[in-house]
């Protein structure tokens, strides 16, 4: 499954907040962070079961705000924290009443303007991989999974940020490397040692990053400013194919953010046709979008309540699913399937654990935990005072995107020298330079 490409998190790099939780890549746990009064610790949530349930890991002592979580797939829980100036990595798992606890390692920055943080969980879900950016260069460590503790893979030139996977092995990684005042995407081979091969190439004044792609589809999101110069906007394309990157007119919403989260996996030759969930962030608040690149409309739904805002994934069907926690339901997820592929009416399908007791002293009732067509509630009808779907911003009108540049076919290069049990992956070829004056509109 596809989910979200995580943003810095606090503490460890700057930008933007992290999503609410991360989701391991085949959907089966998520990890955050919680909150018990002014206290952090981990908590792993299972989401494979007929409802999910959440497992409290604390330690010893509480977390620090700035620390990172992530599932594996086997249940285990990676920490990362920041221990006397190291970076220290550690596997949380239950044992009994208690918390057990496996160190790793820890990895050691000399510089002290390096930040470090966690990559997005890897496609096999057996590894986890961080991202040290330093000032003339960018290091890719393997933290989990590997044979000695922390392993230092990669080393790339320049000032890496972002991250994501291209190829379901975990060997294909994608970063925005700044270089020469520009940021330009560009692919790390962890399997040749870090060789680095360009990605993005929109235009030569242009900033391009890539922040979401499908290994199943192909389908790349992309944000760029090469069609508005100083302006990014928000496009899509197909890697390794001959199509052009179009950037729609649907996906600029005026006075909002908006930011891709997830795309729906399973859809091998049909990428226009994968349904993209986007975080929309405006004066209504936060709430989902739902965008087809073969549609180029976006439609609008209500985000459940307490939902771990950016954090979701879609299942091959169509359905996205959103973790979310309030008081009365600390581990809820709600599922929202894609319009037109509808087994039922599109919208917000809230399913809390039957008879779950409210949270002890949180002064919360019966909370409705979703709303908008189609929604399943705990009963009671809304309140008038409640938000409906109506009061969020109408669906944007269907209109056509502007095209620039194009993905060319991927190639093969043999290794220098062969190995037999070695395996071969296709080798992404860059986004090559196009005239903006040849954008085509239909």
């Amino acid at each position: 499954m596809t989910v979200c490409a995580i943003e810095p998190a606090a503490g460890h790099e700057e930008g933007a907040g992290r999503a609410g939780c991360a989701i391991t890549a085949d959907g089966s746990y998520a990890a955050r962070l919680a909150l018990a009064g002014d206290s952090f610790f981990p908590e792993r949530w299972t989401l494979d079961g007929p409802e999910p349930y959440a497992v409290p890991l604390p330690g010893n002592q509480p977390e620090e705000p700035g620390t990172e979580v992530q599932p594996l797939s086997d249940g285990r829980v990676l920490i990362h924290r920041l221990v006397g100036g190291r970076h220290a990595f550690s596997l949380l798992y239950p044992a009994g009443p208690g918390t057990g606890e496996l160190a790793l390692g820890t990895v050691e920055c000399p510089d002290e303007g390096t930040r470090l943080r966690l990559l997005p969980p890897a496609p096999d879900g057996e590894r986890a991989y961080a991202l040290a950016v330093g000032r003339r260069s960018t290091v890719v460590w393997l933290v989990a999974g590997g044979a000695f503790g922390p392993e230092q893979l990669a080393e790339v030139p320049g000032h890496c940020l972002g991250g994501v996977w291209l190829d379901r092995e975990g060997r294909m990684l994608a970063l925005d490397r700044e270089s020469g005042g520009r940021t330009k995407a560009v692919v790390v081979d962890l399997e040749r040692g870090g060789e680095m091969s360009p990605l993005l190439q929109i235009a030569d004044g242009s900033d391009d990053r890539l922040l979401l792609a499908d290994p199943d589809s192909g389908l790349l999101l992309i944000r760029s400013d090469a069609p508005s110069p100083g302006r990014s906007r928000l496009g899509w394309g197909v890697l390794g194919s001959t199509l052009p990157v179009r950037f729609p007119e649907c996906l600029r919403l005026a006075d909002c953010a908006v930011t891709p989260f997830a795309i729906q996996p399973g859809q091998m030759l049909t990428p226009e046709g994968c349904a993209v969930a986007l975080r929309v962030d405006g004066a209504f608040g936060s709430w989902v979008g739902v965008w087809r690149p073969a549609e180029r409309r976006v439609h609008h739904f209500p985000a459940p309540a307490g939902w771990l805002a950016g954090a979701g994934l879609w299942t091959a069907d169509g359905v996205l699913r959103l973790p979310y926690a309030t008081g009365a339901v600390p581990c809820g997820v709600a599922g929202l399937r894609a319009p037109g592929q509808e087994r039922r009416r599109a919208g917000l399908d809230v399913r809390p654990p039957v008879d779950r007791p409210k949270a002890p002293g949180s002064g919360e009732g019966p909370a409705r935990t979703g709303f908008g067509t189609g929604t399943v509630t705990d009963g009671r009808a809304p309140s008038p005072d409640e938000p409906t779907h109506e009061d969020l911003p109408p669906q944007l009108p269907y209109c056509s995107g502007d095209m620039i540049g194009h993905l060319l076919p991927p190639h093969v290069d043999p290794p220098a020298h062969h190995d037999p049990g070695a395996s071969s992956a296709p080798r992404p070829v860059p986004l090559q330079q196009a005239p903006l004056g040849q954008l085509v509109t239909k």
